[in-house]
């Protein structure tokens, strides 16, 4: 299907439809600031579809062709918000919310905030802890704000990364250059002092910028996929800790190998591999899952 267009507050949103078109919907979410197609994704949506369902592949803010958006109590917090505001103009009463590494933040913040909008919750590659928690602030914030101070806006421009980076948010969309010069370098750098709190380790929060309290707002049914032995980036011990959290939720085993995050980064590395390849593989207990009562 063809990339479709909608403004949510102020900031074009891209996203595409995958399978029937009375399937339920899915929407599925990927980590970093990488966009729906990103490799990996659509394998996993094509298996989704042939099981039925309606996939919603979606760039999220900051993320592949959508617009670039600075708001909010952290950069999960305005893409779940942005997901809300869209289901609910493109018309859709109820989704399955599901994703992975920084798409199962998302998501779990998304079914925090819209309840009404979530039937069922699927999560996998769960970030949390010390080191994954700490390895985030400097993906996502860090750079930023030594850049910032450093170069001005101007400089922010012409950063790039290995999870994505805003020059390549402006080669993916050009009017991403505009719209951060009208964001200017003082606010530009009082968002990212807000949202690098998300990534300061507190011990109350099992995920980046959600203390465990929040967790008793989900009330649908909830599969996650434990993460990995040596899986540092998505511990498992994480995945204990949300389910532990999340009334009546589901922990499975992993469906790949337990070293497989740290062999599709090294893939990915390499250019012999996609970063989110192997999720293909959680398919169907994802589709076992989606369709039980």
């Amino acid at each position: 299907m063809p990339d479709r267009e909608i403004e949510i507050n102020g900031g074009v949103v891209v996203y595409e439809f995958v399978g029937p078109e009375d399937g339920e919907i899915v929407v599925l979410t990927p980590g970093g600031r990488f966009g729906k197609d990103a490799g990996g994704l659509h394998e996993l949506a094509d298996a989704l579809a042939d099981g039925g369902k309606r996939v919603l592949l979606w760039d999220r803010p900051n993320c592949g062709k959508s617009d670039v958006q600075l708001y909010g109590r952290s950069e999960s917090h305005m893409r779940a918000e942005t997901l809300g505001l869209m289901l609910q103009a493109l018309g859709v009463e109820q989704v399955i919310a599901a994703g992975g590494s920084g798409g199962a933040r998302d998501s779990i913040i998304f079914a925090m905030r819209w309840p009404r909008l979530v039937r069922k919750l699927a999560l996998w590659s769960i970030v949390g802890g010390t080191f994954s928690t700490m390895s985030l602030a400097q993906v996502y914030v860090l750079d930023e704000l030594r850049v910032v101070r450093a170069k001005g806006i101007e400089g922010v421009l012409e950063m790039s990364g290995a999870a994505g980076g805003w020059a390549d948010a402006i080669a993916a969309n050009p009017r991403n250059r505009d719209r951060l010069l009208a964001l200017g370098s003082e606010q530009f750098e009082r968002v990212m002092n807000r949202w690098l709190d998300a990534f300061v380790p507190k011990p109350n929060e099992p995920i980046p910028g959600v203390s465990d309290w929040e967790f008793e707002q989900i009330k649908v049914p909830t599969l996650i996929i434990r993460g990995g032995e040596k899986d540092y980036d998505h511990p498992k011990r994480t995945s204990m800790e949300v389910h532990a959290l999340i009334e009546g939720s589901r922990l499975i085993e992993p469906p790949w190998p337990e070293d497989a995050w740290e062999r599709a980064v090294a893939a990915s590395l390499a250019g012999t591999g996609d970063l989110f390849g192997p999720w293909v593989k959680a398919a169907p207990v994802l589709l076992e899952f989606f369709a039980e009562p």
